[in-house]
């Protein structure tokens, strides 16, 4: 399941770096470093039952008292989210089929058919990891899962907050074209066996994140399979890099960053990446 964190951006928190590390919270205050205001990052889970949905007080004042919204990308941008599924399309001038065996592939055409109510045929311009995408967010226990990042997005415009993005769809795309195709053939069909075991393993996070259990979060990222050899490609290099980012917009006004939970901790998370930069990271409770 390592690439759930990706497509539908990582969302499982780590353990908290520095004197944070026992704090339950998924909303931080940035402040200090000559800041003429506050800002706040706020870790999200990309898919989630309605009924499971945790909004707080504190956050929906954060977001309120904000004056702009920034996501990992910019979603209000139809020219970024163009770019964003293009990046998806297969351009090797394979069709999906051939890069299953036929047994394999038989498989995959009744499991998408019976456990998504897709054709196959609707894939087969698109690269492998597009399919796997599909099947990981039906990891969901419900059938009409909400995005956090959807629900902020309409706040925001609703309240003419300006819509921002901290890296183009292009870098995103490149962590998950670093696979070969071949492991991520080898990863659909280990989702497909296995999909019982990932849907209770998608609700146990679920159910640690609305209880804001950083640590025992951290015990299901570490035991995660391959992502923990990939930290620096799927977490690490990207945090870095959002810094500056962040630096620049959050210089004159108050921004909310909402980003995959998986971010924010850990020794390259964001949130010790800011502090090493000068700034007071503190937990909203």
């Amino acid at each position: 399941m390592k690439r759930i964190f990706v497509l539908v951006s990582i969302f499982m928190l780590l353990q908290v770096a520095s004197n944070a590390q026992n704090s339950q919270s998924l909303l931080w205050r940035i402040s200090g470093k000559g800041m003429s205001k506050p800002s706040f990052l706020f870790g999200t889970i990309h898919l989630i039952c309605p009924s499971d949905y945790l909004w707080t007080d504190k956050m929906k004042q954060s977001l309120d008292a904000s004056d702009k919204v920034c996501f990992e990308m910019d979603l209000d941008d139809n020219k970024v989210m163009m770019s964003a599924s293009e990046g998806f399309i297969d351009n090797s001038g394979k069709k999906l089929k051939e890069y299953f065996t036929p047994v394999q592939y038989e498989i995959l055409k009744k499991f998408v058919k019976d456990s998504i109510g897709m054709d196959i045929i609707l894939f087969q311009s698109m690269k492998p990891v597009a399919l796997e995408s599909v099947i990981s967010m039906k990891a969901t226990k419900c059938i009409d899962p909400v995005s956090y990042e959807e629900t902020i997005m309409k706040t925001a415009k609703a309240n003419n907050k300006e819509v921002l993005g901290l890296e183009d769809p292009s870098e995103q795309i490149s962590v998950l074209d670093n696979a070969p195709a071949d492991t991520v053939v080898k990863e659909i069909m280990d989702e497909i066996a296995n999909f019982g075991k990932n849907k209770q393993e998608y609700n146990d996070m679920v159910n640690a994140y609305k209880a804001q259990q950083l640590l025992t979060l951290y015990g299901m990222i570490t035991g995660s399979k391959g992502l923990g050899d990939n930290m620096d490609l799927y977490l690490d290099d990207r945090n870095k890099r959002w810094i500056e980012m962040m630096t620049g917009k959050m210089k004159n006004c108050t921004v909310f960053f909402a980003v995959g939970a998986g971010h924010l901790p850990g020794d390259n998370g964001v949130i010790n990446l800011l502090r090493k930069a000068g700034y007071t990271v503190e937990p909203v409770l």
